[in-house]
């Protein structure tokens, strides 16, 4: 997964973004691609505790330069796409793990990614609230036209 999002450099073999070798990439090359083109789901949400659930996807496209208001009105419309429209100001520790994971998957697609990679996204949470996670993914998948990675625990 760290290969496949540029976070680690191959000791072996190569990585190719549209037909370039990613490992002659610089830090910053690297980084942009991780921004603009590609969106993680982490197992563990990495949501950040202090921020609200608007302002957890907001982030991404804050980093990306985008205007205050095209943060505003890209990020409302997601948190409704994924069901949480009404917990916009709501902080992670005030939400359940879905809602959280749910929060996850609106960041990760803040930027309009080419890529989702998705580390086990459904782990943390109970079987139905899963399928409704994965569900939700293949929705938005569908309609974003997203190229999706998805790692999965073995049993």
């Amino acid at each position: 997964m760290n290969l496949i999002g540029l976070n680690d450099h191959p000791t072996s073999g190569k990585i190719f973004i549209d037909n370039i070798d990613a490992s002659i990439l610089s830090a910053s090359e690297r980084r942009k691609i991780r921004l603009f083109r590609v969106g993680f789901i982490f197992q563990s949400f990495n949501l950040l505790p202090t921020l609200t659930a608007l302002e957890n996807v907001e982030l991404p496209m804050a980093l990306a330069g985008n205007s205050q208001e095209e943060q505003r009105g890209r990020v409302v419309n997601l948190l409704e796409a994924v069901g949480l429209d009404k917990r916009l100001y709501h902080r992670p520790k005030e939400l359940s793990m879905g809602e959280m994971q749910r929060i996850a998957i609106a960041r990760a697609l803040a930027n309009n990614p080419e890529l989702i990679i998705a580390d086990e996204p459904t782990s943390e949470l109970d079987s139905k609230t899963a399928k409704e996670i994965i569900a939700l993914i293949f929705e938005i998948k569908k309609k974003e036209r997203l190229l999706l990675w998805r790692r999965t625990m073995k049993k």
